[in-house]
C-alpha cells in the first residue's frame, strides 16, 4: 500500500547536530559581559579607595567625558575580545557564519557599550571594589549565563523567569549572535533585538552620567 505523505525530519540551521555550533556564539556574549562589568565596575570604586575620586571630580571634566573615557579602554579591550572570540569560534571550532560581519560588529559594539556604561553606574554606586565586583557578578555576569537562553532555554523556564529575562541584555545579544552565526539573518529580523539594546545603552548610559553629576554636586 502506498503512503501518500513520505514525512522527512529537517533541520534547518545547524543541520551537523553539533553543540559547539550554538555554545561558541553564546560564549562571546558572556565574554564581552565578563571583559564588561568585572573591569568597569572597579574602575570609579578604585578611584574612590585611593582617595583620588576627589581631584578628578575638581577638574572641568563633565560627567559624560569622564564615562566615556573611563569606557574607552575597556570598549577596545572588549572589541579586540570579540574578534579573536570570532576568529577561533569560525577557524578553530568550526562554527559556520553565514550573516553580516558590519552587522554582527555593529550590535556588538551596541551591547558593549550598555554594558560597560553599567559597569560604570555600579561602580559610581559602590564605594569599594569588593562591593562594586560582588554587585556586577550579581547583575550581569550570572544573568548571562542563566537568564540569557545561553544554557537554559528560555520558553521552558517559568513563566515568572522569563518577564524577567526581558530586562538582560544579554539575552538579545544572544539572539543576534545565533541569528548572524547560524541563521544569516540581519537587521531585517533581528530589528527588536536592536532596538531592545539600543534602548538599554542608552538608559545606562543616562543613568551613569547623572550618577556622577550628583556625585558632583
Amino acid at each position: 500500500m502506498r503512503v501518500p505523505v513520505d514525512p522527512r525530519i529537517r533541520v534547518w540551521y545547524n543541520s551537523d547536530l553539533k553543540s559547539k555550533n550554538f555554545i561558541v556564539p553564546g560564549l562571546i556574549a558572556v565574554t564581552m559581559m565578563i571583559i564588561a562589568s568585572m573591569l568597569s565596575s572597579l574602575t570609579i570604586a578604585r578611584e574612590w579607595e585611593n582617595g583620588t575620586m576627589e581631584q578628578l571630580l575638581s577638574t572641568p571634566v563633565r560627567p559624560v567625558e569622564l564615562v566615556l573615557g573611563k569606557l574607552l579602554a575597556y570598549f577596545a579591550l572588549g572589541i579586540a575580545d570579540m574578534f579573536i572570540s570570532i576568529v577561533v569560534g569560525v577557524f578553530v571550532f568550526r562554527v559556520p557564519f553565514r550573516g553580516d560581519v558590519w552587522f554582527l560588529f555593529f550590535t556588538s559594539c551596541l551591547f558593549l557599550f550598555g554594558a560597560l556604561s553599567w559597569g560604570i553606574f555600579i561602580s559610581a554606586t559602590a564605594h569599594t571594589q569588593l562591593m562594586a565586583f560582588q554587585l556586577g557578578t550579581l547583575s550581569s555576569l550570572l544573568p548571562s549565563y542563566l537568564l540569557s537562553g545561553f544554557i537554559y532555554s528560555i520558553q521552558n523556564m517559568p513563566r515568572i523567569i522569563q518577564l524577567v529575562c526581558y530586562v538582560v541584555p544579554a539575552r538579545y545579544f544572544v539572539t543576534i549572535l545565533n541569528g548572524v552565526f547560524l541563521k544569516g539573518v540581519g537587521f531585517r529580523i533581528l530589528w527588536l533585538e536592536v532596538l531592545m539594546l539600543a534602548a538599554y545603552a542608552s538608559l545606562v548610559f543616562w543613568g551613569a552620567s547623572r550618577k556622577l553629576r550628583l556625585k558632583v554636586a
